[in-house]
């Protein structure tokens, strides 16, 4: 707060706290329409890297799954520090950053269950008859995300509603009221695994 009013009166003007159902539906209705998500790690010298991934699965509408290639620069970094961000955005500016521990998983029965023949796409055929890119190529593993906080925002109105509230905002000095911001806690996010685990 500065004096009697909030610092950032944009996030306090945007931000609800509907119920858990309503965010975790949301979220799930969002992230489904998303073709793909910057998925972000931290690489061993301490730098963010980033990297445009589609999702392969979901479970418990809240945690994601990759494909991956274990010899990839992304899956030395999670080894390093599991902590990674998965952001999506779509066009009418609605979004969602995801916060979350990763693991990568080699276990081919679960490799097989979210396989896609796509994957040869980018992993190729090495010809020596193992790497493949096949179910049973051993370099194709999934990363799970497993979240730990969410925030999100679901844009509001259309483009010229939100364009007025803009121009509002400018000639007024008022935040401009085009998002629904709403987060999702650890302790929220473990609530809803409990309950449909």
């Amino acid at each position: 707060m500065t004096s009697s009013q909030p610092a950032d009166p944009y996030t306090a003007k945007n931000s609800e706290d509907p119920s858990l159902e309503i965010k975790v539906n949301d979220l799930n209705t969002f992230i489904k329409g998303q073709k793909f998500g910057m998925f972000t790690t931290v690489a061993q010298s301490g730098v963010l890297a980033s990297r445009c991934m589609a999702i392969a699965a979901q479970e418990n509408d809240i945690d994601l799954l990759f494909h991956t290639n274990t010899e990839s620069g992304k899956t030395d970094d999670i080894e390093n520090d599991s902590h990674v961000n998965v952001a999506f955005l779509s066009s009418d500016g609605s979004w969602a950053s995801i916060s979350g521990k990763a693991n990568v998983i080699t276990d081919r029965s679960v490799v097989k269950k979210y396989y896609s023949p796509a994957l040869k796409t980018w992993v190729g055929d090495l010809g020596d008859g193992k790497h493949d890119g096949s179910e049973n190529d051993p370099r194709i593993g999934v990363i799970k995300v497993k979240a730990t906080t969410v925030t999100y925002a679901v844009a509001q109105g259309n483009f010229i509603s939100r364009g007025v509230e803009m121009v509002q905002g400018v000639i007024t000095g008022e935040a401009a009221k085009v998002n629904q911001i709403r987060g999702i806690s650890e302790q929220e996010l473990e609530q809803w695994r409990s309950k449909h685990a």
